[in-house]
């Protein structure tokens, strides 16, 4: 950058950081406002001139243009006499008067206005041909009802597209913007990966195969923040508006984007046919059927889901309180972040040695059994009835109401979702349960499958397999769950059973034998 624009830029930086002081991190992050850092503003716009065709004159369009960082990259990456003009929208008047005044001496033209409420230009040849984004995270949750409906309803007439109530405010930004590029433009989106695996996700990605060329994505690792202020893994995606061909293929990359760990072209017509894509985006060679999967040693359930856990789970000191048969009681493990073990140890009567001690109160005895022979439980029932706990969904749903699912306690257990930090880059735990405790819906159960003959051999090599599960790639893991916002990874019963571990059988040849046989499950899992 020359000596102008250097200052130009400090100048910006300074005010961003002033800007962003005067609203609250909660404010902030309810309207997704978060700066794409310089640095890596300047390496997507340099990415994104590989792209371009030779002689490419620019007509630019950051439609959530903040204080304006992809356009100081612009000024950087490109020469002026290649941008024909540049545009900018911003909602937001905190940001978009004090940018407006920064940028005063450059012919930008900057409309603090709503993206989906400015009008569109008239002509094709008038509208921008490169539209480069880092749209608002706004969560679902965040935008009102009626404002969700007006937006799915202008995005379904523009596109053709109707997105999923679930979906973030980002979605509407990308697909709502086709209509303001130019045919044959291009675009590059700074989004959250999640959207690759998630249900609300499905439109997005049949809109990136159908309405335009998908070109490259680029998944940045989930340990890596891009944002100092905000954890969200981030994906890029770079598309062309033009008619794709079922010849087309895509690149996708991970890791860094100035050098990238690995790069490798996926034909759209596989695209077509994966319901998840952040296996591609997190794995360098194309996915081959393993020769063992965690499901053909295990069944994977979910921990049991009470109804109300706050009604259903008791502390020991309540327990007490309210002096509830122990016939009706049954240990259950708190929540993954309460155990800050791996191994679970037991006491002489089976119950796990935590300090956080819970129990399930599980009873299945129809009411008038219960009234007749169990007056504390049945009192503590009729409380449940005042606080209205029979007519939680789970709850209305069952007979009686205050009946439990039946889950024996499983040898080895996964945490259902998790992060991954500096000290832990895998998400997922898998712990050793020792104990006769079940587990709630944050947690996976894993039952062994086995004949009956084989029982003792399962029950040495239990521990065994616990500790080589430990060596289970990230990638497997990871790259069969998905991923929300905030680098949160989640694992289903069906997914965990996917994972490869194909490794086992070098780390313990004796499971070929196990696992050869039918037979029956050695737990009487559900």
């Amino acid at each position: 950058m020359n000596t102008w624009d250097h200052i130009l830029e400090s100048q910006r930086l300074d005010l961003q950081s002033e800007l962003d002081s005067k609203k609250t991190h909660a404010e902030r992050n309810k309207l997704g406002q978060f700066s794409t850092p310089f640095e890596l503003a300047r390496e997507i716009l340099r990415s994104t001139q590989t792209l371009l065709p030779r002689g490419f004159k620019i007509r630019f369009l950051d439609p959530a243009f903040g204080t304006g960082a992809f356009y100081s990259a612009l000024l950087n990456v490109f020469p002026l006499d290649q941008i024909e003009s540049a545009t900018g929208i911003e909602i937001d008047a905190h940001y978009g008067a004090k940018a407006h005044e920064l940028w005063a001496s450059n012919p930008l033209q900057l409309h603090i206005e709503d993206f989906f409420k400015l009008e569109l230009p008239d002509r094709d040849d008038l509208k921008p041909n490169l539209i480069i984004c880092n749209p608002p995270y706004v969560r679902h949750h965040h935008i009102r009802t009626s404002e969700k409906q007006k937006l799915q309803r202008l995005v379904a007439t523009t596109t053709r597209f109707k997105l999923n109530g679930l979906a973030g405010l980002y979605c509407y930004f990308l697909l709502y913007a086709h209509e303001w590029l130019q045919d044959a433009g291009f675009a590059c989106w700074l989004i959250p990966s999640e959207f690759m695996d998630v249900k609300y996700g499905r439109e997005v990605k049949k809109y990136l195969l159908n309405a335009v060329t998908l070109l490259r994505i680029h998944r940045f690792n989930a340990s890596t923040v891009q944002f100092n202020d905000a954890l969200v893994s981030s994906s890029l995606v770079w598309f062309r508006k033009t008619r794709p061909q079922l010849t087309d293929k895509v690149e996708f990359s991970f890791g860094s984007l100035a050098k990238p760990q690995w790069s490798k072209t996926v034909p759209i017509s596989e695209l077509k046919s994966m319901p998840k894509w952040s296996s591609i985006a997190l794995q360098k060679q194309s996915r081959k059927p393993p020769a063992l999967t965690l499901g053909d040693l295990f069944e994977v359930k979910r921990g049991i889901a009470t109804g109300a856990n706050d009604f259903f789970i008791l502390s020991d000191e309540e327990i007490q309180r309210l002096k509830l048969p122990s016939q009706f009681l049954i240990p259950i493990l708190p929540s993954p972040r309460y155990v800050k073990q791996d191994i679970i140890e037991a006491d002489s009567q089976g119950n796990p040695i935590l300090e956080k001690k819970l129990f399930l109160v599980s009873c299945s005895l129809p009411e008038s059994q219960v009234k007749q022979r169990y007056p504390s439980l049945w009192e503590y029932y009729e409380e449940g009835v005042d606080r209205k706990v029979h007519r939680h969904y789970i709850c209305s749903h069952r007979t009686p109401w205050y009946s439990q699912e039946f889950r024996p306690p499983a040898p080895i257990l996964c945490s259902y979702m998790g992060r991954q930090t500096a000290d832990r880059l895998n998400p997922f735990r898998f712990i050793l349960n020792r104990s006769k405790a079940i587990a709630p819906n944050v947690y996976l159960m894993l039952y062994p499958k086995s004949q009956r003959s084989e029982a003792a051999s399962w029950f040495d090599l239990i521990e065994r397999i616990w500790q080589a599960f430990k060596k289970i790639p990230t990638e497997s893991l990871v790259g069969e769950g998905r991923i929300y916002g905030g680098g949160l990874h989640k694992l289903e019963p069906k997914e965990l059973s996917s994972a490869n571990v194909e490794f086992l059988l070098t780390e313990l040849p004796e499971l070929k034998d196990i696992i050869s046989s039918n037979g029956y499950n050695l737990f009487s899992s559900p």
